[in-house]
């Protein structure tokens, strides 16, 4: 009878239906995809106290090299890899070199540190063993369909238009376990792979040469000096053969060895010449009270909507207990008791409430599963519909609560109705 009540007048139902699932949907999509970007980002950061780049902004140095969201802000010295290992405070430096990319994926050229880094481990193959060999991430060995022992080639730039090395080809030799996090979406080798292909996009006459191939040097040489010599001239071996240009990386990842490293290493960084400190926990401080504004507007949103959708709950179940009140006289006179009566408005009120909010927590979900696709197509952090968070258990309770809350007043005028001067009433 409280199913059939609820949907006598369904303009009216269908409209505080949707307001509730509106409000409660808001809700849920704030709180699934809040604790996932949460989630990421401290999985992303696990292992990395610091990070040292090109001079710039903190911030852009950390969303390129943890998140790989950014541009770098350039690239550094070689020479600063040793330094910083040589430091004492320091437990860990491993090397990132960015500029090129595979279909859209990052490659990254650095060290099996790295993996140690986020806890990586392979799913398949072995890691690199020399230059252009490359290792997968989950991500992107599903969206390319790579597999181990095909080559492919990288183009320049952090996108898709940049102009390709495709007379350099890496060749697959690993694929990581998907981990959700930001190295899925990688593509790594050597750092030598990253000064090659670079060399040649540079300096194309120039001979190919890494820091692994330079015990050929000589011999090279020697075999244009003959060739000089049958030409019947003699040429210096440095002006046929321009020097190779310095080599550089674009940054470094930190690990403390004492907490004392804290405070003094990122000041004794930023007074280096070219060189910049990012502290990761501060600027994903800052990040967080960037990205809780717009949160808290979506809480407040929802809040709105369902503080909207309960007084709309109550004028309606209020006019429907007056237009009613022939149908409440008849059953009180029938037996029902005045708990009943009032029973059956309040199970009006909690049957919209349980239906809206299903479908508060269905588009919740939709909507992160919407937004997932969304940024998975732009290569960013993964959101996914199939999170549960237990704060999500409190919304159900919210929207009985609620759905309580408006209904009571109406009952209370449905369970103190005088039969007798109902009955007596002329119609």
């Amino acid at each position: 009878m409280a199913w059939t009540y609820l949907w006598s007048q369904p303009l009216t139902a269908g409209l505080n239906l949707l307001l509730l699932s509106l409000g409660l949907g808001a809700i849920s999509f704030v709180l699934v995809v809040s604790e996932q970007l949460d989630a990421g980002m401290r999985r992303d950061l696990q292992g990395i106290d610091l990070l040292v780049g090109a001079k710039g902004s903190p911030m852009q140095i950390m969303l390129a090299g943890v998140f790989h969201l950014d541009v770098p802000t350039g690239n550094i010295p070689l020479e600063t890899l040793e330094t910083l290992r040589a430091h004492p405070l320091v437990a860990r430096a491993v090397p990132l070199s960015l500029g090129d990319s595979v279909r859209g994926f990052r490659l990254v050229g650095t060290t099996p540190q790295y993996l140690e880094v986020g806890g990586a481990r392979l799913a398949e193959g072995h890691l690199w063993a020399k230059p252009m060999q490359a290792v997968l991430g989950a991500e992107v060995a599903r969206s390319t369909g790579l597999t181990l022992g095909q080559q492919f080639s990288s183009s320049h730039g952090l996108g898709e238009q940049g102009d390709a090395h495709g007379e350099q080809l890496y060749t697959v030799v690993g694929v990581l376990a998907a981990q959700g996090g930001a190295i899925d979406r990688l593509v790594l080798t050597d750092l030598a792979s990253v000064w090659i292909s670079h060399d040649v996009h540079q300096a194309p006459s120039a001979p190919l040469m890494s820091d692994a191939h330079a015990g050929n040097e000589d011999h090279d040489d020697h075999r244009q000096e003959k060739s000089h010599q049958a030409h019947g001239k003699l040429a210096p071996i440095s002006q046929a053969q321009p020097p190779a240009p310095p080599r550089e990386i674009t940054m470094v990842l930190l690990s403390y060895r004492s907490p004392l490293a804290a405070i003094s290493l990122p000041r004794w960084v930023n007074a280096q010449p070219g060189l910049q400190a990012s502290a990761p926990a501060l600027e994903t401080a800052r990040l967080q009270r960037m990205v809780g504004a717009g949160e808290a507007v979506l809480r407040g949103f929802g809040l709105v909507m369902l503080i909207s959708a309960g007084l709309s709950v109550f004028v309606a179940l209020l006019h429907a207990v007056r237009a009613r009140q022939s149908d409440l006289a008849m059953m009180r006179m029938l037996g029902a008791s005045p708990a009943r009566v009032a029973s059956l408005i309040a199970l009006e009120a909690l049957s919209l409430s349980g239906l809206a909010c299903l479908l508060g927590l269905g588009l919740g979900h939709g909507l992160a599963a919407a937004l997932g696709v969304l940024m998975a197509a732009q290569q960013s952090l993964a959101v996914s519909a199939w999170w549960f968070s237990w704060t999500e258990l409190m919304l159900p309770a919210l929207g009985l609560g609620l759905a309580l809350l408006a209904a009571a007043w109406p009952a209370w005028r449905a369970y103190r109705l005088d039969v007798t001067e109902l009955l007596q009433a002329p119609h």
